[in-house]
């Protein structure tokens, strides 16, 4: 379990590009196989995966304790769904970069410093799937709305993502508020279906507003 040891506002963050540069020179993982930013356990993780020409590039809510050659469940499961609809790797990325087991111990209020270099992230991701059109799986979940400003990050990702043209799915049955399915739990054949995330996200926030008044 990682419980934050601290708001990451008060961290001193590594950029998103400084912590590629410096990712694979300690020598305790497969540089070769693994892409892993940064590429030491702390209190935010930008990326998880494994190096391919074609991967699925799977969004979570925040990162867990996962790390190279040690995927937790989720993880696992994101990689056997991806291999299972022919992508030979996966990336794991996150709306909110700050490491927490349990959601509700996020930041209570957007760090946007961390946000910034997580959209430099993601960025980044979508180019190494060029020239392919990159495939986004949203895999949040209803903890989407545990922060108020998750779905203003999802937003953020999805004016990025029409930067690159981005293809997004979903896996398994959307919630009854439309929220997509989890990855953990499900089948390892489970496909992959296409995703209006623009009219999810415009519904969302409109919902949310709404319960305010």
């Amino acid at each position: 379990m990682h419980i934050p040891t601290a708001d990451t506002d008060t961290l001193e963050l590594l950029p998103f590009r400084d912590a590629l540069e410096m990712s694979g020179r300690r020598g305790d993982y497969d540089a070769a196989r693994w892409l892993y930013v940064p590429d030491f356990y702390t209190e935010y993780r930008y990326i998880l995966g494994t190096r391919g020409e074609k991967p699925l590039i799977c969004i979570g809510v925040n990162p867990s304790t996962a790390a190279p050659d040690a995927l937790d469940p989720t993880l696992q499961s994101v990689q056997r769904i991806a291999l299972s609809n022919r992508y030979d790797s996966f990336i794991m990325f996150n709306v909110y970069a700050q490491r927490a087991t349990r959601p509700n111990d996020m930041d209570a209020a957007l760090n946007e410093r961390l946000h910034a270099e997580n959209m430099a992230a993601f960025r980044y991701v979508l180019e190494a799937s060029l020239p392919r059109r990159p495939a986004v799986w949203a895999a949040w979940g209803n903890i989407i709305e545990m922060r108020p400003y998750l779905p203003r990050c999802v937003s953020d990702m999805i004016a990025v993502g029409e930067e690159f043209c981005a293809e997004w799915f979903t896996a398994g049955k959307r919630s009854v508020k439309g929220h997509p399915h989890h990855p953990l739990y499900l089948r390892r054949d489970t496909p992959l279906d296409p995703f209006d995330v623009k009219n999810y996200i415009d519904i969302l926030e409109r919902r949310l507003r709404y319960a305010k008044l």
